[in-house]
């Protein structure tokens, strides 16, 4: 039977091709084939016996529709009733079989069946060349019994559809149509009948369910035109009770299909913004219609009215987003959708209160970052990134109330149960997980720096930093706290350790350094608030007038300023120890806030009698530093006008110092570098440079001498020598302006000198250096080490002439504990083996044997000795050049000797200066590859300590990396077990550095022998000069 009423359905929706009349217009010839294939329906319907069922059917439809009409002239509307009156005696077929076999199992059917077996199909189910058939049947119904009688601007005309479309318009109102709205309720009321069955709703919703809805629409909202209806109409009009009923079906309607489906049809039924009449009477022909996308007011205010419905019922805002970014793909567009949306979602609609409204879709902006598909989270992140971001600053009330507070409520509830003491557990760990998550998304991911979204998250940084420090103790936050960690650092120190961390890995931002001048302007404001509280407390207080609870309150206050200024100076000094200073001040502006703060600091308390730097030497280091930074930028080359601007905040401090300081000298100083900035560079003392080196004042002199003396682990840091040309000193670099400017502090800031200054000039006798190597002062020594070491370079005759005296105070200094003394002992001692290398290093290697021979030389630092001797040894290595094969050899001997050392360090050396000479001696390693190989594969297998094995196979790396493609000549026949012993440390060490040498190794001794089977083709031609 349901083959039967869709073979009906077939013939009469089959084109017929022999109705054609090529004189004719589309229209005619349109309605002649409708009114041909409704004639040949119902002659089959007549005298095929196959047919008698649906003849029946239909008849009984037909007496029950109480719309049909048999004598219109109408074709179009004769074959849509047609169509409706199989559609709904389809309808009636199908529903009493489902019934039948709901009510009804088949016996037979039940007994044959086994879990392979797949269940029996109900009777509704369709094929899908019957779905095809109702398909066709259905889009004759809407376009000429539906679309056409759809009001101007009321769903997406059929003209804008397809060309069938626009014949279809023309043939159904070209003509007078009576009763729009009666036929219009008719189809309307058919498909929701069809609706009734799933089935044919599927078929009916998935194509047509924006017409549905605005044939509903018009039907039950569309305000009735007073005036200019005939007696005739009004009596087609649609009763209050008709026009509820689709109100109703309308409503029913939008809450049984799928939400995103029902917003996108309701934003295509809203339509854009109205156009105004110049554009209509533009728009040609088709000037009779609404133009694409604008509907009535009526219209719109009914599908805004329902969208906000939409929006505000359980997850509405989920429905809209998917609705508009449903299958997008992430591109700039969907950047676009993603911020509509938003201001969509932040916008309250009119007939809604605020507080209701925002009430129930924060929540949801919030369950928008909780997807698990990417891109469907990647959209819905955007979206909800941007809603935040627009409620906190449009409407901060309300963005507080429903959506910052209860995203922080994990950690403000973290932060109660700390205060109230409670031990258990107030937050499950993956309420705070998504807590954290979720912050990182809106923060960090989804939106750039905003003031508000930042001051909204002050109040649970706190929190944020505790569990960062707590993450950090453990690998893995489900493991046991780890007693061993607590009782070796205090919570204070570890939070310390992990907030350097954090400043550590800023190190591309600027945020370290202002958070270093911050805390140095609170050091200031401390030192100034100090010299108040000692004032203070020389005055006599009267205890007697106060109570106990203002005297407890008082002292209490009192130590809780001082344990808060102990944290201060705690901060500044691990961020000094453990962030580089490139880090802390990276850009120019840095630099000058921070001599600033200096200045300002040796600015406190000069109206007082003692002033700052004549009881006080840590703030007269201080100031020297500050002025000594100020000088050297002044001193750097093309200085632009913005450095000079920068360097203005150092006029109110410098003249304070100019005015107020009881030294003359550093009025001096302060007045000219303030004169030097004033005028940007016009006015530049001819004694500025040399005024602020340490030696050339006196007063700072004897008070950094005092200073070093008194403890000399607190001066400024030890510099170390980088070579023995420019002796190295700590430098803060002054960015490179446009200009082009670089500056650095070395000498000139105070503190540890070195290079040729005015403690020893080059003018100065042999003699004088001499006594000044001797001196107690340690950057005097230095420097005067690293003049004698220029000496022997330059072959002095006096410094020839006293060689052993040379190279005894060499030798001593080189005992020094300061590495500006050692370092500068070290180079000189090089440069005496470069220059007397027979003597001196056969002088050195009976030291590095046996310890230092000098009877002052202190035994107990014998091995530290030992290892500095070892440097000099490697430097004069490098030196050799091509002396190497006749200077080395005893050299090889010493260190081949130093591997069997039993301390571990010499052991290294040794094998890293083997390495550093064997790279230089070319063929003379010959006869010493063999005990040179031997040596290296056994230490390589049995040495226990990592730092050893280490070395061992660097030796082979610079062995092949010197010789290159000498190797397989010299090393010829042992390179197959240097081979072998590289392999083995790849297999089985267990250091990982280790075997990354030998993967070195293994890599220089795969060049070398690609070169060799496969040597460089050189394209060559050789031209002979014949004679």
């Amino acid at each position: 039977m349901t083959a039967a009423v869709l073979s009906a359905i077939r013939l009469l929706t089959k084109p017929l091709g022999e109705v054609h009349d090529a004189q004719s217009s589309h229209q005619e010839t349109l309605s002649a084939a409708l009114r041909a294939n409704r004639a040949f329906l119902l002659q089959q319907l007549h005298s095929e016996r196959s047919f008698e069922e649906v003849k029946r059917l239909r008849g009984e439809v037909m007496v029950a529709a109480e719309w049909f009409s048999s004598n219109t002239e109408d074709a179009t509307w004769v074959f849509v009733q047609e169509c409706l009156l199989l559609l709904l005696a389809l309808a009636r077929h199908l529903s009493v079989e489902l019934e039948l076999f709901k009510q009804t199992p088949a016996p037979s059917t039940a007994k044959l069946c086994t879990p392979e077996m797949a269940p029996p199909l109900p009777p509704d189910t369709l094929s899908v060349t019957q779905q095809k058939t109702l398909g066709t049947a259905l889009q004759f119904v809407i376009s000429l019994g539906l679309c056409p009688y759809l009001a101007p601007g009321v769903g997406v005309p059929l003209a804008r559809r397809s060309a069938f479309g626009v014949m279809v318009e023309k043939l159904v109102c070209g003509g007078a149509v009576p009763a729009v709205g009666r036929r219009l309720y008719t189809t309307t009321n058919v498909l929701l009948q069809l609706s009734e069955l799933s089935s044919l709703a599927t078929l009916v919703f998935t194509r047509h369910l924006g017409d549905v809805m605005a044939a509903l629409c018009q039907l039950g909202y569309q305000p009735h035109r007073a005036g200019s209806d005939t007696e005739e109409e009004k009596m087609q009009e649609l009763s209050a009770e008709e026009r509820q009923t689709c109100r109703e079906a309308l409503k029913s309607l939008l809450g049984k299909v799928y939400q995103p489906i029902v917003i996108k049809e309701l934003l295509i039924l809203q339509g854009g913004p109205k156009q105004s009449a110049a554009v209509r009477s533009s728009s040609g022909p088709s000037s009779s219609r609404a133009a694409l996308g604008s509907a009535p007011a009526w219209l719109r205010r009914l599908c805004g009215q329902l969208l906000s419905e939409r929006l505000m019922q359980p997850n509405g805002v989920q429905a809209v987003v998917r609705a508009i970014l449903g299958g997008g793909t992430g591109d700039e567009s969907d950047w676009r959708k993603c911020e509509s949306v938003a201001k969509i979602l932040v916008t309250c609609p009119q007939q809604s209160s605020a507080d209701s409204y925002y009430r129930q879709v924060c929540p949801q902006i919030l369950d928008l970052l909780h997807f698990k598909d990417k891109l469907t989270a990647q959209q819905f992140q955007r979206v909800a990134t941007r809603a935040v971001l627009s409620v906190v600053q449009e409407k901060p009330s309300f963005g507080q109330q429903y959506l910052l507070t209860p995203l922080f409520a994990p950690l403000h509830r973290c932060t109660t149960a700390s205060n109230d003491g409670d031990s258990q557990a107030t937050v499950e760990e993956w309420e705070l997980t998504r807590c954290i998550e979720d912050i990182y998304k809106i923060w960090v991911v989804g939106n750039t720096p905003s003031a508000s979204l930042l001051k909204a998250l002050e109040q649970v940084l706190p929190v944020i930093f505790a569990l960062f420090c707590f993450t950090k103790q453990n690998v893995s936050h489900l493991r046991d706290e780890d007693d061993a960690l607590y009782e070796k650092v205090s919570g204070e120190q570890w939070r310390l350790e992990c907030l350097m961390q954090l400043l550590a890995e800023l190190k591309d931002y600027d945020l370290p350094g202002d958070f270093f001048l911050e805390l140095l302007q609170e050091l200031t404001s401390w030192a100034s608030a100090e010299d108040d509280e000692e004032e203070e407390d020389k005055q006599e207080l009267d205890i007697s007038a106060m109570t106990l609870l203002e005297v407890e309150q008082r002292l209490l206050g009192r130590a809780v300023r001082r344990s808060q200024r102990l944290a201060l100076l705690q901060v500044l000094a691990v961020m000094v120890e453990s962030v580089q200073p490139t880090v802390l001040l990276r850009k120019s502006t840095q630099v000058v806030d921070f001599i600033v703060s200096l200045l300002q600091r040796a600015c406190v308390g000069l109206d007082q009698a003692t002033g700052p730097g004549l009881g006080n030497p840590v703030e007269s280091q201080t100031l020297s530093m500050g002025i000594g930074l100020v000088a050297t930028l002044l001193s750097g080359p093309q200085l632009s006008a913005e450095d000079y601007s920068s360097m203005s905040r150092l006029l109110p401090p410098l003249e304070a110092l100019s005015q107020m300081h009881p030294e003359a000298v550093i009025q001096e100083l302060a007045s000219n570098l303030r004169a030097v900035i004033a005028t940007h560079g016009a006015y530049q003392p001819e004694n500025l440079t040399a005024s602020t080196q340490p030696s050339s004042n006196p007063a700072l002199r004897k008070k950094q001498k005092m200073q070093t003396e008194a403890n000399n682990s607190q001066t400024s840091p030890h510099p170390s020598p980088q070579d023995s040309n420019s002796p190295g000193s700590t430098q803060i670099r002054h960015p490179a302006s446009s200009g082009g400017s670089a500056a650095g502090v070395g000498p000139k800031a105070g503190g540890r000198t070195s290079g040729t200054s005015n403690s020893c000039p080059p003018t100065k006798t042999f003699s004088d250096c001499l006594l000044e190597a001797c001196d107690p002062d340690v950057p005097t020594r230095a420097v005067a080490l690293r003049v004698l070491t220029q000496m022997v370079k330059k072959g002095n005759p006096e410094a020839v002439q006293a060689q052993e005296k040379v190279l005894v105070l060499f030798l001593e200094n080189l005992e020094h504990e300061d590495s500006f003394i050692y370092l500068s002992a070290i180079q000189g001692l090089s440069a005496l083996a470069d220059s007397y290398p027979e003597r001196i290093l056969e002088r050195l290697l009976k030291d590095f044997q046996h310890g230092p021979s000098l009877p002052t030389s202190n035994k107990e630092h014998s091995l530290e000795t030992r290892l500095k001797v070892g440097e000099v040894l490697m430097r004069a290595s490098r030196a050799m050049g091509e002396l190497a094969p006749h200077l080395g050899r005893p050299l090889v001997a010493v260190f081949l000797q130093g591997t069997r050392d039993p301390d571990q360090s010499v052991r290294a050396s040794s094998l890293s200066n083997l390495g550093e000479l064997c790279q230089r001696l070319d063929y003379a390693l010959g006869p010493l590859t063999q005990e040179l190989s031997s040596c290296l594969t056994a230490l390589i297998k049995t040495e226990k300590e990592a730092e050893v094995r280490r070395a061992a196979v660097h030796v082979i790396t610079l062995l092949l990396r010197g010789l290159s493609d000498k190797s397989t000549q010299v090393l010829s026949d042992v390179l197959l077990d240097l081979y072998r012993a590289l392999k083995w440390v790849v297999r089985s060490d267990p250091d990982d550095v280790t075997v990354l040498h030998a993967q070195l190794a293994l890599e220089e001794l795969s060049d070398v022998m690609k070169r060799l089977i496969f040597p460089e083709q050189k394209l060559e031609k050789k031209i002979v000069v014949l004679p």
